[in-house]
């Protein structure tokens, strides 16, 4: 079974990602009621993203993942626990979709109202290329948890090796008409107020056991392993494949964008960065070697190293190797994993689980590479002490020091601070405090 965001994660993966706009392609209309409403939070939006705090912000994330020595960053996403710090109830637009726009601006006004950590709330509003997928040709059958905020399982859609031979290579279209409707009306509604950006794919990432399990099973393909391994080998290179030609169809249609600035690279902080995009790109339209990317296979916690390293590492590290800046892990323990994590090409972060070892993690990661810490989001549940988490930052901030590594603290995978949101203003005030004392 996994938790909600996971559920998000599968979901994703399965489309690499980038077929799908957070905000709906069917909106029409915005009643002048909602109109107003979003209109407001804009200009709030745009106060805050202009005070020198922000530039502070910004200018140490540049400094940071370009490795310079300066203290750790702290980077917050509540994630699944969002819905307890901005209810339903705070909502004023009464159309659904002027609703999820209302929620995504009072999320950014939320952060910098409540938060000390090193969030950067910019002046500007992201449109999506409207980028459709064909599909896998195969769609993974889930069994929901009764609870909205529950667990799922999976029913194998895949039950021999034969069954392989039902995936397709996804084809991948853009819908320029439908892309320039979503653009124009950010324009009429607020382009007066926030810079509105048309991207399209810029947050690239790859998560090949996640998908296959998500059609196989996770216990089905633990098996596969010890009893037909060549089945899981043959699953892992069409999947590679196909996310490679998913690329290329990206690179024809010139539907890649720069992920430089402040887009969340996975499961790490912001990807500000002057060391993209590489030389050459101002003839060229956005290439591989432009962009940040990532991979991940937390499927693999629960087997060897080895068995990690020869069933999908090897996939993983191909797919990154065009990318000009990439990052490898998420919520598994790579700490007897680092010798071949650390030969992906072009890394610059290695994500630090709650579960790793951070004393030896440091001491192998030391100035290679950036140290992405995400501590434990169970502090935030059950009996909430100020010195208990206090101490425990301060532990892996003085390890990492001691390395002389690169901190980067990231909190996520919140479901819930049981409605006392109150706790990230103090998490974050705590976390604020350590890491100015470095």
């Amino acid at each position: 079974m996994r938790l909600g965001k996971s559920s998000e994660e599968s979901e994703a993966a399965e489309l690499n990602h980038e077929t799908n706009n957070r905000i709906k392609v069917c909106i029409m209309n915005i009643s002048s009621e909602d109109r107003k409403v979003l209109r407001g939070l804009a200009w709030e939006v745009a106060k805050i993203a202009e005070t020198p705090l922000m530039t502070e912000r910004r200018d140490l994330w540049f400094r940071h993942n370009r490795m310079e020595k300066v203290r750790p960053v702290v980077y917050v996403d509540p994630q699944g626990a969002w819905c307890e710090l901005v209810p339903d109830q705070v909502l004023l637009c009464r159309e659904q979709t002027a609703r999820e726009i209302e929620r995504e601006l009072r999320h950014r006004i939320y952060m910098a109202e409540h938060f000390a950590s090193d969030n950067v709330i910019e002046k500007e509003w992201i449109v999506r290329k409207v980028i459709r997928s064909s599909g896998w040709g195969l769609e993974s059958h889930r069994e929901y948890s009764e609870n909205s905020r529950g667990a799922f399982g999976f029913s194998p859609v895949i039950e021999t090796p034969g069954d392989l031979k039902k995936l397709r290579i996804p084809e991948i279209t853009y819908d320029e008409a439908a892309t320039h409707g979503q653009e124009k009306l950010f324009q009429t509604l607020f382009g007066d107020i926030l810079t509105i950006r048309l991207k399209g794919v810029y947050t690239l990432s790859y998560h090949l056991m996640n998908q296959f399990t998500a059609l196989r099973g996770l216990q089905e393909v633990f098996m596969d392993m010890i009893e037909n391994p060549g089945m899981v080998h043959d699953a892992m290179a069409f999947l590679e494949e196909g996310h490679r030609q998913i690329l290329r169809q990206y690179i024809e249609q010139n539907l890649l964008s720069l992920n430089n600035d402040n887009t969340a690279i996975y499961t790490s902080g912001y990807g500000y960065t002057d060391e993209l995009p590489k030389p050459g790109h101002e003839s060229s339209p956005v290439r591989p070697e432009d962009m940040w990317c990532w991979a991940e296979a937390q499927e693999m916690s629960a087997v060897s190293p080895e068995m990690h390293e020869e069933f999908v590492f090897p996939h993983e590290k191909r797919l990154l190797e065009p990318f000009g800046l990439n990052g490898y892990g998420c919520c598994d323990d790579v700490t007897k994993k680092l010798d071949f994590v650390l030969t992906v090409p072009n890394l610059r972060k290695v994500s630090v689980s709650p579960w790793a070892d951070v004393g030896l993690c440091a001491e192998r990661i030391k100035e290679n590479v950036i140290f992405m810490w995400k501590p434990q989001p169970a502090n935030l549940v059950g009996n909430f002490n100020k010195s208990n988490v206090q101490s425990y930052l301060r532990h892996t901030v003085e390890v990492a020091k001691a390395q002389g590594c690169t901190l980067e603290i990231v909190l996520l995978d919140t479901h819930t601070c049981e409605y006392h949101p109150e706790r990230f203003d103090e998490w974050t005030a705590i976390a604020h405090q350590v890491v100015t004392d470095w």
